[in-house]
């Protein structure tokens, strides 16, 4: 049997759209003679859907594209595998069911449901979906098919040393002898997620004997990234195929051929350099992608960026340029009193580089309204950060009035150590409606520049080379307030991304325990801003957002 996965890049909602997509790629694949063409978790309402799942009108839409896709697709001679939510029947409490369908000839010949449904970091689906409480093979031409559901692959006991699930559905399905392995999955991205997968997938391969192949989602969904990445294996757990990442894709395997060919597929994410280099690839591929699909998912084309002269705000150009073409960014330079020169000369620079606009507007002059209206309440007082930030909201104001005026959505240039510590105002750099490198710290931002460089000057050497600096009080640098980035940047992925403790951290690294201790107060102290920020764009573990969440009102001893 040839069967094809079709990763696809669907929109949550979208059922017309998607199901558009879903018939025109089981045409291509019925074209390449296959049999079966596989689909990705909830592919026809689109992944994830959060709260629409507590609507029955949602849940509805959702059984008539079923019937929809079954018409559509009843005359193809490939049959249609594809995830969507269904209404929950019973009094299990959930209002929806995670399912896999299979149709054949306009006829439904499978609906399976998820068992495993994970509730940790960005997934919820506990409070939404009801769990399947058996698993069953379904033969097609006398193929006999299991058939999993992302999660219900990722609880092998002999691959993890800690498993969230005390049952594993695959043991269930092995028992009823399938001869195939096929699981639909919404896995998003984050550095180092596709070798996991794929050592994983390949070890329940080897566990079980039988071929395995996975579908997974590709595009952007609001903070979520997911990257494709398909993966066939044999029975011996060898790569036979992959699709692409970070883009859709279409790969036709022959089980009766194929699954014998050793696929020669580089490593991905594994150890040493070339690794290294591929990670940095793929973070900005991922954020290139999640910038495209949130523009224009939301209904937009073009997207502003406010250009400091400072590296995060040349990398967020540099992926807008790349998301949207050069003709829809327009750079903003917006010089105050402390601007050098240099960061003008700069940002023109990049802009001709890049290709796109630049426009500058001065903000010397407001800021000189706002100091002066504000004279009589600040009588006596210290110049401090508030002078600095009024700067900093003046340009967001502008930023903010260009968007409306030409529709044109903001691009926050925070990255990750800015946010984690607070180094950042509140209604003013922080105004924008995505935050593109915001799961970036510092340095993986100079990294990710350095790779943009690697064949010519995208990022200015200037850029690249000057101190980092907020440029809001004569001769600032961010060393000022903060420890250099090569401290700050380990304790922050320790501390956010693996919660390990201020002792442990300076132990680890050597760092004197009091200033792992200040890091520490700062994260915690800035947690109301992280919670009025834009969404970030999730390329690690753990990102600022819907994977975590802490309370504002609190106190923490460190």
């Amino acid at each position: 049997m040839k069967i094809a996965l079709a990763q696809i890049n669907p929109t949550v909602g979208d059922f017309t759209g998607n199901l558009e997509r879903i018939v025109a790629a089981s045409q291509r694949a019925a074209e390449l003679g296959a049999r079966l063409t596989v689909f990705s978790e909830l592919v026809i309402c689109g992944y994830p859907p959060a709260d629409f799942l507590e609507k029955p009108s949602f849940l509805a839409r959702c059984r008539t594209a079923v019937d929809d896709l079954a018409v559509a697709t009843s005359r193809l001679s490939t049959a249609v595998l594809a995830g969507v939510a269904l209404p929950a029947q019973g009094e299990s409490g959930k209002p929806a069911v995670n399912a896999a369908v299979l149709l054949d000839g306009g006829r439904l010949l499978l609906e399976q449901h998820k068992r495993l449904l994970p509730f940790y970091d960005v997934f919820d689906e506990q409070r939404y979906f009801a769990p399947s409480r058996q698993q069953r093979v379904v033969e097609l031409e006398g193929v006999r098919l299991a058939i999993t559901i992302c999660e219900d692959a990722w609880n092998d006991k002999n691959f993890w040393t800690r498993r969230l699930y005390k049952v594993d559905p695959m043991e269930e399905l092995m028992q009823q002898q399938p001869a195939v392995h096929i699981n639909l999955s919404s896995s998003p991205f984050w550095h180092g997620k596709r070798a996991i997968r794929r050592q994983m997938l390949a070890a329940i391969a080897r566990r079980d004997g039988v071929p395995l192949l996975m579908c997974n989602q590709v595009g952007g969904n609001d903070s979520l990234i997911f990257d494709g990445s398909s993966l066939a294996f044999n029975a011996r757990g060898e790569l036979i195929a992959q699709a692409a990442s970070f883009k859709e894709d279409l790969v036709a395997i022959d089980l009766n051929t194929s699954v014998e060919i050793p696929f020669d597929a580089p490593e991905l994410d594994s150890p040493g350099s070339a690794a290294e280099e591929d990670d940095t690839a793929a973070a900005y591929h991922a954020l290139v992608l999640g910038t495209r699909d949130y523009v224009r998912k939301c209904g937009f084309r073009k997207v502003l960026v406010g250009l400091s002269g400072g590296i995060d705000s040349a990398l967020v150009a540099a992926i807008a340029k790349d998301a949207l073409g050069a003709e829809n960014v327009l750079g903003v330079g917006m010089p105050s009193p402390y601007s050098s020169t240099g960061s003008i000369d700069d940002s023109r620079r990049l802009a001709a580089n890049l290709g796109i606009k630049y426009e500058v507007i001065g903000i010397s002059g407001l800021f000189d309204a706002y100091t002066r209206a504000l004279e009589p309440q600040f009588a006596g007082m210290k110049i401090d950060t508030t002078e600095e930030n009024i700067q900093s909201r003046i340009r967001g104001g502008l930023l903010m009035a260009l968007s409306n005026k030409f529709s044109a959505l903001v691009l926050t240039t925070g990255n990750k150590s800015e946010m984690a510590v607070g180094y950042c105002t509140l209604y003013g750099d922080m105004v924008g409606a995505l935050a593109v490198i915001g799961d970036l710290v510092k340095t993986r931002v100079y990294a990710v520049c350095r790779w943009l460089n690697r064949d010519r000057e995208v990022i200015p050497l200037a850029i690249l080379e000057k101190p980092p600096s907020a440029e809001l009080r004569p001769d600032q640098k961010d060393t000022d307030s903060l420890p250099p980035y090569e401290v700050l940047d380990p304790i922050l992925e320790a501390y956010v991304e693996r919660y390990e403790t201020p002792e442990r951290i300076a132990e680890a690294h050597g760092f004197p325990l009091e200033l792992v201790q200040q890091v520490v107060r700062l994260v915690e102290r800035s947690e109301y801003k992280r919670q009025q920020a834009a969404p970030v764009l999730k390329v690690t573990s753990k990102s600022f957002g819907m994977g975590r969440r802490f309370p504002i009102a609190v106190k923490v001893q460190v």
